[in-house]
């Protein structure tokens, strides 16, 4: 049962000049159960395609998994009102998912909604090791270069994407959602079951930077976050404290650059 990623609806545009009848392409948004070992660790809503990677990015991220290969199978079992991500981890991984547990669903706004303590919002991270290094130009292109590759936003207008930027400046590989969170989930699972190195490469965003998009890059090992919009005063701390270069408000041909400036060549003097 394969789901639309958008459908129909019609509605009325009021204007200065009037009001008429429109149609318009919205996205479809569903929820998404992770079910590992037949319990049910979070709900997310998200769009309904490339699941198997919104699944294993989801699980990579959130740090249930730390390689697709402890994945013995998984299912995405459709449902009427509904999606599962059923999940058979190998032998071991009992006392990650009490750690990582969660029970509540999660709003596409929201990528922590669920976690029951603090420690586990907050959690330690790996410091990003990567000798990748990226131009300007590209960086300050990268937003641009992304929009190109984004068919359900240019149905919709109510998407986000995130894409991955290789060292020469091409966008190798893009993901939709219309949660900021799930988009890098899908992208990120998409490269993990693809055997692709995240820390040769940069993500790039549609969104602001948040602190989980930090983590989330971060445990991907990618070590180059883009985004279009503005990050938060916490995720600047944690891309400092991960070593994670981070550049923002990657527009009209520039960025602001927010943590290890050293990945990119600006042609500065004084940046390090």
């Amino acid at each position: 049962m394969r789901r639309p990623t958008a459908l129909s609806a019609p509605g009325l545009s009021v204007q200065r000049d009037g009001a008429r009848a429109i149609t318009r392409a919205l996205p479809a948004e569903v929820p998404v159960a992770m079910v590992f070992d037949g319990t049910t660790q979070a709900v997310m809503m998200a769009s309904p395609d490339d699941l198997e990677d919104f699944a294993i990015g989801f699980a990579l991220t959130e740090g249930f998994i730390d390689h697709p290969d402890q994945v013995a199978e998984l299912e995405i079992a459709h449902h009427p009102k509904g999606i599962e991500a059923r999940f058979w981890l190998s032998r071991g991984h009992g006392e990650t998912l009490a750690a990582r547990r969660r029970s509540m669903a999660g709003p596409v706004g929201c990528g922590l909604c669920g976690i029951d303590s603090i420690d586990q919002a907050i959690r330690p991270l790996p410091r990003v090791a990567s000798e990748l290094r990226l131009d300007a130009a590209h960086v300050a292109h990268a937003t641009e270069a992304l929009r190109h590759w984004q068919p359900l936003h240019d149905r919709t207008r109510a998407v986000h994407a995130a894409g991955q930027l290789r060292a020469d400046g091409s966008i190798a590989r893009v993901r939709e959602d219309v949660g900021r969170h799930n988009a890098l989930d899908k992208l990120i699972g998409a490269l993990a079951r693809e055997g692709e190195d995240a820390a040769a490469c940069a993500f790039v965003i549609t969104s602001r930077v948040s602190v989980e998009m930090v983590q989330k890059t971060v445990m991907a090992g990618c070590p180059l976050l883009i985004a279009v919009s503005a990050p938060t005063a916490l995720a600047v701390e944690l891309a400092e404290e991960t070593g994670l270069t981070l550049a923002a408000f990657a527009r009209g041909g520039g960025f602001d650059l927010y943590a290890h400036p050293h990945r990119i060549e600006t042609g500065a003097a004084d940046v390090a």
